[in-house]
């Protein structure tokens, strides 16, 4: 009589699009790297890319989907509980392992119930507590039971504040960002002259965000032009952004360019950014940058104190570490410094070719960071561990 296979079962967790990215390739992992004679079950919070790697939605991510500290409060009961549904779930399933991808707040809480239910808890993408949450450091012990780091420095950093498990697995952004295509092929693919110039804009991908940023990009886009009359403006389209929401770009003449393929690469002569991972990939694709961000005075405020003044750009915090945001080697214009003036004011050269000293830093990026494949990795510690 033939044996029915061993099921491994796998909860899985995410809260924003760049989550569900990632966490989507560590699913495609986890498949990819599934043992002969065994099968795999994953179920968790899923967003549209974990759905279609095959995450079974237990909780669709948009329940979790919001940003700046008043609209969390507003959300907090409904958040509380997806939390307790999926708790409550895990007692069932019953999985042999537990991913909590990003989503700081809500997987610290998560993480230790869930541990607490005696599951082995993988945090992905450790919390950036050492930007402004050193205090977090004992709920995180008690949240998780490996934690896996995207940038070099965090392996050291964890360890030796009492987290034995912490490894760096490589970053997903330098992993992502080799190849792709050249400055000249993207200008051809959105039908430009190689010798047109072209600026990225990035305005988030948060519905609030977006809110911000979209009409200041617009406006700035439109006073760059007055100096440069031939410039062109492209605009990325995450997958959960609708094209509606980008209106005031196009409006002005923004060309849209959906993040879609695989070989995606925006290798433009110069980009404008609200900060996030796309400021950390413009840098590892050589394209000098100009970082913006504008936020509710209220969130600003608690922003304010947790970061206490400094860079809050990727790049920046990688290659200078703990330095004030007015020295960054990408220029940071955050609230009320972001405005259409002082933009202007630091784009402009970018443009003109003074791009040396950013692109200097880039390359030495680039080498700190790697090229591993950190989903690869991942799911080779998760099926270690499944199959001890």
């Amino acid at each position: 009589m033939a044996h029915s296979k061993k099921t491994y079962r796998v909860l899985m967790s995410a809260g924003e699009s760049s989550g569900d990215l990632h966490a989507s390739a560590v699913i495609k992992q986890l498949k990819a790297q599934t043992p002969d004679g065994v099968s795999l079950e994953i179920a968790g919070i899923a967003g549209s890319m974990m759905q279609a790697a095959g995450c079974k939605p237990i909780h669709d991510m948009d329940e979790l989907n919001v940003m700046g500290f008043g609209d969390v409060i507003k959300a907090l009961p409904r958040i509380k509980a997806v939390q307790r549904d999926i708790a409550h779930f895990a007692e069932t399933f019953k999985p042999d392992m537990v991913i909590l991808t990003d989503f700081t707040s809500f997987h610290l809480g998560l993480g230790r119930t869930l541990k607490a239910q005696g599951l082995f808890v993988t945090h992905y993408i450790a919390p950036k507590l050492w930007a402004w949450g050193e205090k977090r450091i004992s709920k995180l012990q008690k949240s998780q039971n490996r934690l896996a780091c995207i940038f070099p420095f965090e392996q050291t950093w964890f360890t030796e504040r009492g987290i034995k498990d912490a490894v760096y697995v490589g970053n997903p952004s330098a992993y992502a960002c080799q190849g792709g295509w050249s400055k000249a092929e993207l200008k051809q693919r959105l039908g430009l002259k190689e010798s047109d110039q072209l600026l990225a804009l990035l305005p988030g991908s948060r519905p609030s965000e977006i809110k911000q940023h979209v009409a200041l990009l617009a406006e700035a886009y439109l006073r760059l032009k007055q100096n440069q009359p031939d410039l062109k403006s492209v605009a990325t389209l995450a997958p959960s952004v609708k094209p509606e929401a980008l209106k005031a770009l196009t409006d002005v003449g923004v060309l849209l360019l959906e993040r879609t393929e695989d070989n995606y690469a925006l290798r433009a002569d110069a980009a404008i950014a609200v900060s996030g991972t796309a400021t950390l990939e413009l840098a590892l694709w050589d394209t000098p940058t100009v970082l913006v961000y504008k936020t509710s005075a209220f969130s600003w405020f608690i922003g304010q104190r947790l970061i206490q003044g400094r860079c809050v750009g990727l790049a920046n915090i990688l290659l200078l570490g703990d330095v004030p945001s007015s020295e960054g080697i990408v220029p940071e214009l955050l609230q009320h410094d972001a405005s259409i003036e002082n933009i202007t004011k630091e784009v402009l050269p970018l443009l003109q070719g003074d791009t040396q000293q950013q692109l200097q830093a880039f390359a030495e990026l680039r080498e700190m960071l790697g090229t591993d494949n950190p989903a690869e990795k991942l799911a080779a510690l998760c099926w270690q561990e499944m199959l001890k």
